[in-house]
């Protein structure tokens, strides 16, 4: 049996441990009009620019504790810089197991639910979060920015998996969003033109560096700016990859 590439690295988490002052955190539970089961969010930090995190493979909203890039990133999050936020992948979880319709309830889950909580969290009606993910979390992160350019200030990708991209920036690949602020197209795309865009990815042990490229690549043909940045061979798709390198993005 192989190793699941998404728990690669997750014998070095012991290494990083929190400052000696504990760090704020704050988690909320609730029930959504969008899902069966309820919403989790948790949040780390007491000020800054609200970085969403999303989870890898169907994980919960404490995943990216346990696998220490919390710790990672406490200089940030203690010195006030971020307050980083994450929520479980409960889209994630139903595509896994068969679901086929989820993402665009999800879609309105992120928009109408967690995005009204951060901004309630941070006392600031119109700030915008900056949405992070990693394997699968980043095509969550880059697709809720496509969709939703008018609601978040952009999002940072590593070693993505980015799926069926091209309908994201179609209007018939986004009908939750007719009607909302950026709702076509075309004012969608020209909206990302403003908004901070970075993937990145090595070429190491289950990295699949095509995925990211190829999406770099429409960015750039649409005109939307992307930074990208290829890791190299020694960057395997693992938390330590991403523990490393996520401080030097944000």
């Amino acid at each position: 049996m192989g190793i699941d590439p998404i728990l690669a690295g997750a014998r070095t988490s012991r290494a990083f441990r929190y400052t000696s002052r504990p760090m704020q955190k704050q988690a909320w539970t609730w029930t959504t009009a969008h899902f069966p089961q309820p919403a989790r969010m948790v949040r780390w930090g007491h000020f800054g620019t609200p970085v969403l995190i999303f989870p890898t493979a169907g994980g919960d909203f404490e995943e990216i504790e346990r696998f220490s890039l919390v710790s990672a990133l406490c200089s940030l999050i203690d010195g006030g810089g971020i307050k980083v936020y994450s929520v479980d992948a409960l889209a994630v979880r139903a595509r896994l197991s068969g679901a086929t319709s989820i993402d665009e309830g999800y879609d309105s889950f992120l928009y109408e639910d967690v995005l009204r909580r951060i901004r309630s969290d941070c006392q600031d009606e119109r700030i915008e979060p900056l949405l992070v993910g990693a394997s699968l979390g980043a095509g969550t992160a880059m697709r809720t920015l496509c969709r939703h350019p008018d609601a978040f200030r952009g999002a940072i990708g590593m070693s993505g998996f980015y799926g069926d991209w091209e309908g994201w920036f179609s209007a018939s690949g986004n009908t939750m969003t007719a009607g909302r602020a950026g709702g076509t197209a075309s004012a969608r795309i020209e909206q990302l033109k403003g908004r901070a865009i970075t993937l990145g990815t090595g070429s190491g042990a289950y990295e699949n560096p095509t995925e990211s490229k190829r999406l770099a690549e429409a960015l750039a043909a649409k005109g939307i700016p992307c930074r990208f940045s290829d890791w190299g061979a020694a960057r395997d798709h693992a938390w330590s990859t991403w523990r490393d390198l996520l401080p030097g993005l944000l």
